[in-house]
């Protein structure tokens, strides 16, 4: 299953989960409304007593009210549906600033880039490596420092504020392989848009459980409340049926609370087989995740977590954190015996057996995390690509050759350019030294921006990673950008605008924009601007019609970048021919506007129209993005083979439609 085919499933999954969730919600509504009409009539009929000629005589003085009552159904659905859609709203717009506040909502920490603990250090360099290799923006990773037990979690709205967050047990407890095998289950659902599906679960059951809480409350505050006898007479039928409204909400709240958990667990439990499936193929290496799994059932806590506003979020889990009261019907992860036998149909039901005595002084390089556990293949550093249609094939993906080139990009990465990626101040000049030309002249001309716009400290940081800087390949330059984005987050507003403007003086310093300067600020000014506002991140556009413009813009300037470099460019007119037939050989495949885009002017193309249009494309659906993307490899492979130039400008153009395509490598 392909990045587009998993996201279309997760689209998919989400519309059925609304629609049973709306069952879920007219539920409640019939037992909050058969809940009134059955108060109304033990309270609206009464019996009274009277004499006529010496006899007592006891009638109904007003008829029952009758068991349908349009304007009461209308009532009680209006009601309901406002709390829950208040309650809801209320719960998405806590999640509204992304993964970030779910992990600090059951306690989380930042894990410090600059960390010299061992156990740290090496689970943000398992998570660097995953992120790199697939080609997302590398997550923010949080600590559980409270939770002994093994688990982790995935959270976010998008790729560009997401999360992964472990206990404290999963990164003593785990070795490399292990941990590996957990992130990498993560990292599957942070590229199988399952973050996002989780948030609208958390926040509709959330909404359903209001009404339940609400008659609790009501119970809660009637039971501590205390009623003289001189009020007791006056105020006791209010009292009855105040306590009659509260024991209705918890039932009706509840009832449709619990149906809404079976709703969420048994999406949950499928979600979490394919994650196991992915992370295996992703590390090929099952006993890595099988080994966290038989740690989890033989510790003596497994995976359960001690806090309880993590019960919220238990679906968001690696491992149920919780008990179910209802047994496997809101479990929300299969058993462990069952994943295990998922993947090794030989598992003898046999679990890990915990050590008395952990001898830590003599724990391995590898499990230490100081080195990975398998040799990387390694890595072709070959000029051209081949397979350009592969590229697009790998968007969404992880292989292990994928990661295991990922370990070799870092290993080879200049030590003190990764430390430089760890702290805002540092992040930025490295990122000004990534954009400083050859040129003596125009270095120096860049050298003086950097003095007068970022001050002298920023020049004196720039010339200490000058030498590192120097000796840069061009393959270790995006590896970088991606590793200073969680730095760069946490950069104030006041001061995103100086640093932007900085980068954009750096780049026009040479009066042109190459590729690599054009990728590296889109990149960076959507992924911040999506990582910011991650519910800003939304679909508008369902008609190609509606971006034929914008998709002629895109494969015409891909089509000029890509195919001058192999042509004397003083024959202008063959490289024009070449341009155009590429640009035909992508127009081909979307046959839907074929007709009615045409190969433009270098004017109606260049990067300030290219990066309009890829600003409307970002808000087009999946199937748009995907279709565009492999027009756009067939423009680029016109020749049958892809450029690092090309490679590049493939890479900001998917960047830029919020789809992470892992680094362009030979294997690719």
């Amino acid at each position: 299953m392909d990045f587009f085919e998993a996201q279309a499933h997760a689209k998919k999954r989400t519309s059925r989960l609304v629609a049973l969730f709306a069952l879920a919600v007219a539920g409640t509504i019939l037992a909050g409304y058969f809940a009134a009409v059955f108060a109304l009539r033990q309270t609206s009929g009464y019996r009274a007593n009277r004499i006529y000629g010496g006899y007592e005589i006891s009638s109904v003085t007003r008829p029952p009210p009758a068991l349908w009552q349009p304007e009461l159904f209308l009532g009680v659905t209006f009601a309901t549906l406002s709390v829950i859609g208040l309650a809801s709203l209320y719960k998405w717009n806590e999640f509204s600033a992304g993964g970030s506040a779910v992990a600090e909502s059951v306690g989380g920490r930042r894990v410090d880039p600059h960390t010299t603990d061992t156990a740290e250090r090496r689970l943000l360099n398992v998570v660097e490596e995953m992120a790199i290799a697939s080609g997302v923006p590398v997550p923010a990773v949080y600590l559980l420092p409270d939770e002994p037990a093994i688990n982790a979690f995935a959270a976010g709205l998008t790729t560009s504020d997401a999360v992964v967050a472990v206990t404290r047990g999963t990164m003593e407890k785990l070795t490399r392989d292990e941990l590996q095998g957990v992130v990498g289950h993560e990292f599957s659902h942070i590229l199988n848009g399952d973050m996002r599906l989780n948030m609208r679960l958390t926040a509709i059951v959330f909404g359903i459980l209001v009404l339940g809480l609400a008659g609790r409350g009501i119970l809660w505050t009637l039971s501590r409340g205390r009623i003289s006898s001189r009020d007791s007479k006056g105020s006791g039928g209010l009292i009855l049926a105040i306590g009659a409204i509260g024991l209705a909400l918890l039932i009706v709240g509840y009832v449709g609370y619990f149906f809404g958990r079976l709703i969420q667990a048994a999406v949950s439990r499928q979600r979490e087989f394919l994650a196991d499936a992915s992370a295996v193929q992703f590390t090929r290496n099952p006993g890595g995740l099988t080994g966290a799994l038989k740690k989890i059932g033989g510790y003596a806590l497994g995976s359960s977590l001690q806090s309880t506003k993590a019960g919220a979020i238990g679906h968001f889990f690696f491992a149920s954190g919780f008990t179910s009261m209802f047994g496997g019907a809101w479990a929300t992860h299969p058993p462990l015996g069952e994943r295990i036998r998922a993947i090794d149909p030989q598992f003898d039901g046999q679990m890990f057996d915990p050590p008395e005595v952990v001898d830590v002084a003599h724990e391995s390089f590898v499990t230490a995390g100081l080195a990975p556990a398998r040799k990387p293949l390694p890595l072709d550093l070959t000029p051209r690509v081949s397979r350009p249609l592969a590229a697009i094939a790998s968007i969404g993906t992880l292989t292990p050759d994928q990661i295991s080139n990922a370990t070799t990009l870092l290993g080879s990465t200049p030590a003190r350019l990764r430390t430089a990626t760890r702290t805002p101040a540092e992040a930025t000049v490295l990122l000004y030294g990534l954009l400083l030309d050859d040129a003596p002249a125009i270095r120096a001309k860049q050298r003086g921006l950097v003095a007068s716009r970022a001050g002298a400290d920023a020049l004196r940081t720039l010339d200490e990673l000058d030498p590192s800087l120097r000796a840069l390949r061009t393959e270790h330059k995006l590896p970088l950008l991606q590793l200073a984005l969680p730095a760069l987050r946490s950069l104030p507003r006041t001061a995103l605008d100086p640093f932007f403007d900085t980068l954009d003086e750096l780049v026009h310093a040479d009066e042109r924009v190459s590729t690599f300067e054009f990728l590296l600020q889109k990149l960076l000014l959507r992924t911040l601007a999506v990582g910011r506002a991650p519910d800003a991140a939304v679909v508008q556009i369902y008609s190609f019609n509606a971006v034929a413009a914008e998709i002629a813009v895109v494969l015409s300037a891909l089509a000029r970048a890509a195919n001058n470099a192999d042509l004397n460019a003083a024959d202008a007119f063959a490289a024009g021919a070449f341009a155009s037939s590429a640009f035909a050989a992508g127009a081909a495949q979307i046959k839907l506007i074929a007709d009615r885009i045409g190969f433009l002017d270098a004017s109606a193309c260049d990067l300030v129209a290219l990066d309009a249009a890829l600003d409307k494309l970002a808000t087009a659906s999946l199937p748009i993005k995907q279709r565009t993307l492999l027009a756009c490899a067939h423009v680029v492979g016109a020749d049958g083979q892809i450029l690092i130039a090309e490679a590049e400008l493939l890479r900001a153009i998917s960047a830029a439609l919020d789809c992470p395509m892992p680094p362009l490598t030979a294997a690719a």
